[in-house]
């Protein structure tokens, strides 16, 4: 069963989405089964309307250690065409989730576990943290995106340096290095989170997806096209309750109540 090693949760308002990788016993490490169920996981999470999703690892020591080595050390190439498709999959479905992603990092992130991290919209690290693209070490390369991603993040030379090198960050050198964008006591990691997440839930959620939208246009194309996306994402969200109802409260001095 894919959702064996996959928890889906929900904070009281049914608004925010938890996604737990649940094998700490292998470091949350993922295999088939594993990663099938995350994109199941995140269909279900898109399905019921979230308006924000986490995605952390069971247990204390690890958010996903990476992909697992045993399974892939004997792939054929067209084997691992397959298994890198399945990567890609599940990091394209985080990154076009239509509301934000919030990758809550508690330990060991590295391998595929960074490139799901990547694909979030935002970064969480407890202190505790170790995250790479460690993947040279194993003779392959990032194979779900990091390549185009951590450049996004950290401009090509540092992104060349971590891959090349196959560099394990710790959270502090992460945060530095643009990887993550907040580093919290591993103990204030949960209540980070949940408090960020219940703050983006709150905000207008279509235009939260356009935002969104819009952001992943940058280094898609040229700067034209990202430019005539916005402009389009724009003048779309007027005539929507939500706008209608973000600019009268501002208006009337008061807080606004979005659906």
């Amino acid at each position: 069963m894919s959702r064996d090693t996959v928890r889906l949760s929900w904070n009281e308002d049914e608004t925010v989405a938890t996604l737990a990788v649940d094998r700490p016993e292998a470091l949350n490490a993922l295999n088939v089964a594993t990663l099938e169920g995350i994109g199941d996981a995140v269909a279900e999470a898109e399905d019921e309307g979230a308006r924000a999703l986490v995605l952390t690892g069971a247990g204390d020591d690890a958010f996903i250690a990476g992909a697992d080595i045993d399974y892939m050390q004997d792939l054929s190439s067209p084997e691992a065409q397959a298994w890198g498709e399945l990567g890609h999959s599940v990091a394209d479905a985080l990154e076009t989730f239509p509301a934000p992603t919030i990758a809550a990092i508690n330990g060991y992130a590295f391998g595929g576990g960074c490139e799901l991290a990547l694909a979030c919209d935002l970064r969480v690290a407890s202190e505790s943290t170790l995250i790479g693209n460690t993947e040279i070490d194993l003779g392959i390369i990032p194979g779900w995106g990091g390549t185009q991603r951590l450049p996004r993040l950290v401009g090509d030379e540092t992104a060349r340096r971590l891959i090349f090198l196959g560099e394990r960050l710790d959270a502090e050198s992460a945060a530095e290095a643009g990887l993550v964008g907040e580093v919290v006591p591993d103990a204030d990691l949960e209540a980070t989170v949940t408090e960020l997440a219940d703050r983006l839930a709150a905000k207008p959620a279509d235009a939260m997806q356009a935002a969104k939208q819009s952001l992943n246009q940058f280094g898609e194309g040229p700067r034209s096209s990202g430019l005539a996306y916005e402009k389009r994402a724009f003048a779309s969200l007027f005539g929507t309750p939500d706008q209608r109802e973000g600019m009268a409260a501002f208006l009337e001095d008061r807080e606004p109540e979005f659906r």
